[in-house]
C-alpha cells in the first residue's frame, strides 16, 4: 500500500498498496541479515532490497531477514479491516522512493521488456488478517522519487475480510491462472490487482501483467511507460507473524515488445461487499465547513455520533473514517476513507476544514 500502498496496496486497499504511501522508505540501512524494527529500516540483501516499511501504525514491527528473503516475528499494529493495512515489508528490485537495488536495470521502458521473471517461495501462518502481494510499479517516466502511477498488485493469498481496491471486473488468465480482477484508485495512483488465493510457490513472467494492467483504463499507462520495481511481501491487518518470504528473484531482460494476449472472462464474479478505506474519491465544490466547532490538530480522534466542523492547520501523515454519514475536507469528500498527507486537498487561507456527521455510535475519524 498504497497502498500503497489505499495506501493503500487495501484492502487493499492496495495500499497503497499499497500503496500503498511509503514516504521515507529508505530511511536507515542496516546489516544485510538480521532483525530490523526501524519503521522504515532496509538491508541490502545480494541485488535486492528488504524494507520493513511500516507506514500505517505507530505500533512496533520487527522482520528478521535472512540470506534470500525475511519473515515477520514481531506486529503490535492493527489496521482498520474496512480500510488500510499497518504496513508493507517487502523485497524488492528496482527503484522505490529513491532507493534503488544494486545493479538494478530498472527503470526500464516497457515496450523494452522482453521478459520479467520472478520466482517467489512463501510461508503463511495459520492465523491473522493478511494478504500476500506481489507489487509492480509503472510510471509514465523515470523519475522514482515518489509515488508512481499505476500500482500493480498481484494478491496470492489473503485472509479476513478484506479485499482489493476498487470494483471486481471479472477474470482474467494470466501466468497459468485464473485471476479475479480489480481496478480502482487509491487517491494517489490508479491500482489494479489480480486476486489469487492460497498460492505458496510463484514463478512467472510478470510482462502479461503489465500488458494486461495498461489496458484498463485511461491513465493507466502505455508500452511507452517505464517498470520501475518489483516487490513482493505482505500486508498485514491483524497479526501476520509467521509470515515468510523463504526465496524471492526477480530478472528483467530487455530487448523485447508486445506480448501474449491475456484470456478475460468479462462476467463479474460474487465478492465481499466490503468498501476499502483506501480509494479516496475527491468530490464537493470545495470550501470552509461552519461554524467551526474547534479548532484540531493531529494526533486527534473522534468516535460517536454528531455534527461538527474542525479548523486544522496539522492533520499529520494520515487521516481515517468508519461508520461515518459524511466526511469531508475543504469539501472534498473523504467518507470512511483511509486518505495519505500526500492526498489532502489544499488549505484555505492556512486551513483545512473537517465536516463530520454520523448517527452511527461507532463513528470514528482520526488524524495521525
Amino acid at each position: 500500500m498504497k497502498k500503497n500502498t489505499f495506501l493503500p496496496k487495501f484492502a487493499a486497499i492496495a495500499l497503497i498498496s499499497v500503496v500503498l504511501l511509503t514516504l521515507g522508505a529508505a530511511q536507515s540501512v542496516k546489516a544485510a541479515t538480521g532483525q530490523i524494527c526501524d519503521q522504515y529500516g532496509s538491508t541490502t540483501q545480494g541485488n535486492y532490497i528488504v524494507m520493513n516499511n511500516r507506514w500505517g501504525t505507530t505500533a512496533t514491527q520487527c522482520i528478521n531477514v535472512t540470506t534470500s528473503g525475511f519473515q515477520i516475528v514481531q506486529q503490535d499494529g492493527a489496521g482498520n479491516l474496512g480500510g488500510a493495512p499497518v504496513s508493507y515489508p517487502a523485497i524488492y528490485v528496482g527503484c522505490h522512493y529513491s532507493s534503488c537495488s544494486p545493479s538494478t536495470n530498472l527503470p526500464m521502458q516497457i515496450s523494452a521488456i522482453s521478459a520479467a521473471n520472478t520466482n517467489v517461495s512463501l510461508t503463511y501462518p495459520g492465523s491473522g488478517t493478511y494478504d500476500a502481494a506481489y507489487d509492480i510499479w509503472l510510471n509514465a517516466d523515470t523519475n522514482v522519487s515518489g509515488v508512481q502511477d499505476t500500482e500493480i498488485m498481484i494478491w496470492l493469498n489473503h485472509v479476513g475480510s478484506i479485499q482489493p481496491i476498487g470494483s471486481n471486473t471479472g477474470t482474467v488468465t494470466l501466468g497459468g491462472r485464473s485471476w479475479a480482477v480489480w481496478v480502482g484508485n487509491n487517491g494517489a495512483n490508479n491500482v489494479v490487482s489480480y486476486e489469487g488465493s492460497g498460492i505458496t510457490s510463484f514463478n512467472t513472467d510478470v510482462k502479461p501483467f503489465l500488458l494486461d494492467a495498461i489496458t484498463r483504463g485511461s491513465g493507466f499507462g502505455t508500452t511507452a511507460w517505464y517498470l520501475t520495481s518489483m516487490q513482493m511481501g505482505f500486508e498485514p491487518w491483524v497479526s501476520g507473524v509467521g509470515l515468510t518470504i523463504n526465496s524471492f528473484s526477480a530478472a528483467i531482460t530487455g530487448g523485447g515488445s508486445g506480448g501474449p494476449t491475456p484470456t478475460r472472462t468479462k462476467t463479474p464474479l460474487p465478492g465481499p461487499t466490503l468498501t476499502p478505506t483506501r480509494t479516496p474519491t475527491p468530490g464537493g465544490t470545495g470550501g470552509a465547513c461552519s461554524p467551526i466547532t474547534s479548532s484540531i490538530a493531529a494526533p486527534f480522534t473522534k468516535d460517536g455520533t454528531g455534527t461538527f466542523c474542525w479548523q486544522s492547520s496539522n492533520l499529520g501523515t494520515y487521516i481515517n473514517s468508519w461508520n461515518l454519514t459524511s466526511l469531508t475536507v475543504n469539501g472534498a469528500n473523504f467518507t470512511n476513507l483511509y486518505v495519505a498527507s500526500g492526498s489532502y486537498p489544499a488549505k484555505i487561507s492556512g486551513y483545512w476544514y473537517v465536516s463530520y456527521s454520523t448517527t452511527n455510535a461507532g463513528g470514528h475519524f482520526e488524524a495521525k
